[in-house]
């Protein structure tokens, strides 16, 4: 093999990586059981994602988010970019569990609250096919703080894919038609996410990597405040020091899991 036919292998070789482990991810946190308690766990797991972003030095957008009474989120949907991006987050899609003492708890018990987390990789290529009479699409002023436009212009995009349901929201970008390319883009993400989980479970009996089956339904991890302990359910694995993980330092897991995965592959 002459040089250029190497450096010609080697370009191929980043294209298919480019392809399978994008730099850009959708990040959905949505709260489950629980009720206000789940919503403020969401919010502790959205800004730890967000956190550990930064001190990645990837850049962080919000697109929508739903608070709830106690300020927490009952849904947040974040787009993150960065080097490994996806490569690194891959495994942390499914259903988060916290058993703590709420503040609000008199009796001094031991709730149980859940959170879902999705992470959806932003891909160039798609074999997604959406017709244009398979989508809802509404508009609505956005709120909050912000320019003149808020609550005078509908910039915010909801769109609703009628054959699967799905249902995405935009709201952070100053324009409607921003908006709109943004909550498209997602709702690829999200189709091309139901059919790899689609498929996954027809050959999820054959598969030796058990981890990363964008299963966004399976309990993955438990975060045990009282005992200073996070236990990661798929590869058996505890991680103690849970304020300094929630605050974004998160690296020592998350090597974990692609060491896990390498050595079952």
């Amino acid at each position: 093999m002459d040089w250029q036919e190497w450096k010609k292998s080697q370009e191929d070789v980043k294209t298919v990586e480019k392809e399978e482990f994008p730099n850009e991810i959708v990040l959905e946190v949505r709260a489950g059981t629980g009720g206000e308690e789940a919503a403020l766990f969401a919010k502790e797991l959205a800004e730890m994602y967000t956190l550990y972003a930064t001190l990645e030095g990837w850049a962080v957008s919000p697109i929508y988010n739903s608070p709830s009474s106690l300020g927490g989120y009952r849904e947040a949907v974040f787009e993150i970019r960065g080097k490994d991006v996806y490569k690194k987050l891959r495994f942390e899609t499914g259903v988060h569990r916290i058993q703590r003492v709420p503040e609000t708890e008199k009796m001094g018990r031991v709730h149980t609250s859940t959170a879902s987390v999705a992470i959806l990789p932003i891909r160039k290529k798609t074999t997604i096919d959406i017709k244009p009479s398979d989508l809802e699409i509404e508009t609505s002023r956005s709120g909050g703080a912000g320019g003149q436009n808020v609550n005078k212009v509908e910039t915010a995009v909801r769109i609703i894919h009628k054959p699967t349901g799905i249902d995405v929201r935009s709201t952070a970008e100053r324009s409607q038609l921003k908006n709109r390319e943004k909550a498209m883009s997602i709702l690829v993400a999200k189709l091309e996410a139901k059919k790899e989980e689609e498929e996954a479970a027809k050959y999820s009996a054959n598969r030796k990597n058990q981890i990363g089956t964008a299963d966004r339904s399976e309990k993955i991890r438990t975060y045990n405040i009282l005992q200073d302990r996070i236990t990661d359910h798929r590869i058996k694995k505890s991680w103690h020091n849970i304020e300094k993980i929630m605050k974004g330092e998160i690296g020592p897991i998350l090597n974990s899991m692609k060491e896990y995965a390498d050595s079952t592959c």
